[in-house]
């Protein structure tokens, strides 16, 4: 079976595994305005994997950590981040709550999607840059980690715009900021530790399974062109056009 099949035949795979775990939590969630406000997101990612595949179809290791952040965000969607049971499924299993052996005090359910957010988003995006900008070296792990911090931060914005949009118990059950008033502060500082820990997991594997690793380090970081690209530059097509 070729490469280009097997990708096929996982995201579609995927694709209604992912189908019968937003079907099944879609049933009768906690705040049904909280669910269809946090499902904007699938409503954006889902489509756009779709219509993508053909032209950018990713790695199976992409589709596979988007599958598994979209699962655990519908997860947090059925129940409220704020209110996930967590803790009741570990004392089921374990007779013991997952708080009171971490010592933990508040839900801390959108801490995980946050964290995941990095560990599993930030490779799909460095896949995107290799492929589409064709960046190499350094910038190809400096620049999903970035992508993904700004990702987060405007995540942030937007829970924010939602909540003083909305205002009321929708508000406060979207932002799930459980009184921490440096929630948000703290959920992008996650996002960020997720995307560093998967990008130098990445670079780690790269190194050693690619020998020309450090070489394609060096050259990334080596200065293309001499000539500043400012006024000079401004300047100079401003000639160009003037001759046209």
């Amino acid at each position: 079976m070729e490469v280009g099949e097997k990708t096929r035949r996982w995201f579609l795979v995927l694709g209604a595994l992912f189908l019968l775990v937003w079907a099944a939590l879609a049933i009768a969630p906690l705040d049904r305005k909280d669910w269809a406000l946090e499902n904007a997101l699938v409503i954006f990612i889902v489509p756009v994997l779709v219509l993508s595949r053909k032209k950018l179809p990713l790695s199976r290791i992409s589709y596979t950590a988007i599958f598994i952040f979209l699962c655990l965000h519908e997860v947090g969607a059925h129940y409220t981040y704020a209110k996930v049971p967590y803790d009741a499924w570990f004392s089921n299993l374990t007779g013991s709550t997952l708080n009171g052996l971490l010592g933990l005090e508040r839900n801390h359910f959108d801490r995980l999607a946050h964290f995941s957010f990095g560990v599993l988003l930030s490779y799909p995006i460095r896949e995107v840059f290799l492929r589409v900008a064709d960046v190499r070296g350094v910038w190809g792990y400096y620049l999903p980690l970035d992508v993904t911090m700004a990702t987060s931060m405007l995540f942030e914005l937007f829970e924010w715009g939602a909540a003083e949009l909305f205002g009321g118990d929708l508000g406060v059950a979207y932002l799930g900021t459980q009184g921490d008033v440096w929630d948000a502060h703290k959920d992008m500082a996650l996002a960020m530790l997720g995307a560093i820990i998967a990008m130098l997991l990445t670079a780690a594997i790269n190194a050693y399974l690619q020998r020309d690793f450090a070489r394609d380090l060096a050259e990334s970081l080596r200065v293309k062109r001499q000539a500043p690209l400012g006024e000079e530059e401004i300047a100079k097509m401003l000639q160009e056009r003037r001759k046209e």
